[in-house]
């Protein structure tokens, strides 16, 4: 019995190569992925750059996956107005953005756990035509987690995208991990940690199963997105027989793919 895992940052969905977003696109790349388990990033709802799309629903379907839920992080949009939410339910009817964890396995019960954002700017590379250094301002984060019924017995699965500043997305990850913590094991959290490799591991105490580089999309030269499990109890999960990430029609992330079996 095989389990594919997937983490994919999916720049709202939009293409690097025409800027544009299709859904159609979308779900044919999440359906190449053919994963049982699938955390999302950088997922839009009723977002205008992202045609009001649900863009964790419409990965769902491309997986024939009976179980989703996305959480959001901010309200509006980020790099242009946003705010934190105040509760799970708020800002219904407006735009949205976060992630989503998908899964073709039943999922026995849910947490959502709110990380706050950096309290001060931090210059980041602008990815647009003209490039150069922009002060960015972050945006609060949240983590997903599920506990899953696998064909190898309950398995916590958790989804986050942490905050780009450096040493404030450390502090976030050691957060996520007390959170995890508090649920069963086996544990393996899935994202885009914004963390290379070796710090990532380092900080949370969990091993890497997989290291390939996976930012930025065109040719790879660090990993940022990873797959950790959590060493307590980490026997209970079968080992890894392949690792990989394949190119992708959308987003600057490669998506990073593994088998347990």
């Amino acid at each position: 019995m095989q389990v594919r895992l997937a983490t994919f940052n999916v720049l709202h969905g939009r293409s690097p190569h025409d800027g544009l977003v299709d859904e159609t696109r979308l779900a044919a790349a999440v359906a190449t992925l053919d994963a049982d388990i699938l955390a999302l990033q950088e997922v839009d709802r009723d977002q205008s750059r992202s045609n009001h799309l649900d863009l964790t629903a419409i990965a769902a379907q491309a997986m024939n996956a009976p179980e989703h839920r996305f959480a959001a992080a901010v309200v509006g949009t980020p790099g242009e107005r946003f705010r934190p939410l105040t509760h799970d339910d708020d800002g219904h009817g407006e735009p949205l953005y976060g992630i989503g964890l998908i899964s073709r396995y039943p999922v026995r019960s849910w947490q959502v756990t709110r990380l706050a954002s950096a309290p001060v700017r931090s210059p980041v590379i602008d990815p647009g035509p003209r490039g150069g250094i922009i002060m960015l301002r972050d945006e609060p984060r949240v983590v997903l987690a599920a506990i899953l019924d696998t064909p190898y017995g309950p398995i916590t699965a958790a989804a986050t995208h942490l905050s780009f500043v450096p040493g404030w997305n450390v502090r976030q990850l050691r957060q996520v991990i007390r959170a995890l913590r508090t649920l069963p094991a086996p544990r393996i959290l899935l994202g885009d940690l914004n963390l290379p490799a070796g710090l990532a591991t380092l900080v949370s105490g969990w091993r890497s199963l997989a290291r390939r580089p996976t930012y930025p999309a065109r040719q790879p030269r660090v990993q940022l997105d990873h797959i950790l499990a959590d060493p307590r109890d980490g026997h209970a999960l079968p080992a890894v027989t392949a690792a990989d990430t394949p190119v992708a029609t959308i987003s600057d992330h490669r998506p990073l793919v593994i088998d347990l079996a």
